[in-house]
């Protein structure tokens, strides 16, 4: 049972929900590659035992970025529902975050060059008091906050 329906309350439904873009992989497969790439280097002597050591670890490296990366989509959750906006982060440690709908002011969404070529973004919710700080690449963040404005 994932943590938005364990918290619903029994007059609320989910209107939407969020999740977090393929792009967190990124940065783990490009380490991959190249550490891969220099593993796998032609060099002769001691100077290719060097590289290809350096590039086995960052393999390495990279395999355990990307790991994080699936661990951190897999158990983050972002519901919209008839009264909330609910947010919950981690596996072994849990941050949630949640936000009354009639408390949300505004809802800003910040997309960078590729956030908006592959439809990526931040969303920040501001309220009464407070709010709901870093929902870091979320996927179709526009239909997301759309669900927030509307009600």
């Amino acid at each position: 049972m994932s943590y938005v329906t364990s918290v619903l309350r029994p007059d609320e439904t989910i209107l939407a929900t969020g999740r977090m873009h393929w792009i967190v992989y990124a940065r783990g497969v490009v380490v991959l590659i190249v550490g891969l790439g220099l593993a796998l280097v032609g060099l002769e002597g001691s100077a290719g035992t060097v590289v290809k050591a350096a590039g086995g670890l960052m393999a390495f490296l990279g395999l355990l970025v990307v790991a994080r990366a699936w661990i951190e989509q897999a158990t983050t959750e972002i519901a919209v529902t008839t009264k909330r906006v609910i947010q919950k982060r981690g596996l072994i440690w849990r941050k949630t975050a949640e936000m009354n709908m009639d408390k949300v002011e505004s809802v800003l969404v910040d997309q960078s060059l590729f956030g908006r070529l592959l439809n990526y973004g931040t969303i920040v919710v501001r309220g009464t008091g407070s709010g709901i700080e870093g929902l870091h690449f979320i996927a179709n963040p526009l239909a997301l906050r759309s669900t927030m404005v509307v009600h």
